[in-house]
């Protein structure tokens, strides 16, 4: 997501401020974990920056009696990145988005779900009970989903845009006055779209073309940014930027001319997840912090307060009609079918990778 997607912009950009008096910290917790630490009335979780929610914090404690401390991080690459550096040891739970639970399932990086001890899988919406990413739940329970799309100033932009392909349309009107996510499947899977193409395409001409249609656009790019580009929107300095639904769901409600659009042509539709990593520290202090997020009430009050899109059907029905009816968080299905997930890649994602790279530089 998470965001993917309460914001702490600021946070991102400095790496050594701790968050710890509201119980989230910008992964710091570091070598100096031992053993000793690693008690059962502690749970350390690794989250999105988007998901920093101090009343979620409190309720867990209130109801288990356990401390949580939670790290975290703007890209599911650096989360991965950390765990490989032996972070899985730490944390209780994790939030990988849907491609990234497969990458780490290959990498064995996690621990099947004891379905027994769980309560309220039943509440998900059946598009989440059995999600291509994760047959049957098997190592995650969804969080949060949404899409990609274009926040604009619909002031200042008199034509709206419909499709990608207005980003190079009007190229010289947007030029350094919008941003792209510093995603390189999202950016790269957006452009393969704009194309006729899939968002997973493994085609080296496919990724070509692609990668050259990006070089075209780059002079006027301003940055490929994730979470600094809403302040820039919100002062008037951004005409568009490609962003996450639900980043667009709050800034549009704190300023209206801003407007956000999913591309015709189709966009990516994705889920942020919930995991048990291996070597759990806290497995009792895990499956209650699921089992948490998995109350109707819980997933609620959480969309309520965050503006993301729950999967809790129970949850769902509990919300206001305003939220329920608020299409950049729930789109209607005929939008949905033009979405597609991401997956993994396998060998092609150095190809992809590759091509960032000379983007970025």
């Amino acid at each position: 997501m998470t965001n993917r997607r309460q914001f702490l912009t600021q946070i991102a950009a400095l790496s050594t401020l701790s968050l710890s008096s509201c119980g989230w910290r910008l992964a710091n917790v570091g070598s100096n974990y031992t053993k000793t630490s690693r008690q059962l009335d502690q749970l350390y979780i690794y989250t999105w920056t988007q998901y920093t929610d101090k009343q979620l914090l409190k309720t867990f404690t209130a109801q288990t009696g356990m401390k949580v401390l939670a790290d975290v991080y703007d890209s599911n690459d650096v989360m991965l990145a950390k765990l490989q550096a032996g972070a899985g040891a730490i944390y209780s739970n994790i939030y990988p988005s849907d491609y990234m639970v497969q990458k780490m399932l290959d990498k064995k990086l996690l621990t099947p779900l004891e379905h027994e001890r769980l309560i309220g899988l039943e509440n998900l919406f059946p598009r989440f009970q059995n999600p291509s990413y994760d047959p049957f739940n098997r190592y995650s329970i969804p969080f949060n989903w949404g899409t990609t799309g274009l926040l604009y100033n619909s002031e200042k932009l008199k034509t709206p845009p419909d499709d990608w392909e207005y980003l190079w349309q009007n190229q010289k009107q947007l030029y350094k006055r919008m941003t792209l996510l510093n995603d390189v499947r999202e950016v790269m899977g957006a452009t393969l779209r704009m194309l006729g193409y899939s968002y997973n395409s493994q085609n080296e001409l496919e990724i070509k073309q692609a990668y050259q249609k990006l070089k075209q656009l780059k002079p006027a790019i301003a940055a490929f940014d994730t979470d600094a580009w809403q302040n820039q929107i919100m002062a008037g300095d951004l005409l568009l930027a490609m962003c996450y639904s639900g980043d667009a769901v709050k800034i549009s409600l704190e300023n209206p001319k801003l407007k956000f659009v999913i591309p015709r042509s189709g966009s990516s539709l994705w889920t942020d997840t919930i995991v048990i990593p291996k070597n759990a520290p806290n497995l009792p202090g895990a499956y209650a912090w699921i089992n948490l997020i998995l109350q109707p009430e819980i997933a609620a009050q959480t969309s309520a307060r965050l503006k993301i899109a729950t999967p809790n059907s129970a949850g769902f029905e509990q919300l206001p009609k305003s939220i329920q009816d608020n299409t950049i968080l729930f789109p209607p299905e005929s939008v949905l079918e033009k979405c597609e997930r991401l997956t993994p890649l396998g060998k092609f994602e150095e190809l992809y990778d590759r091509y960032w790279t000379q983007l970025l530089t």
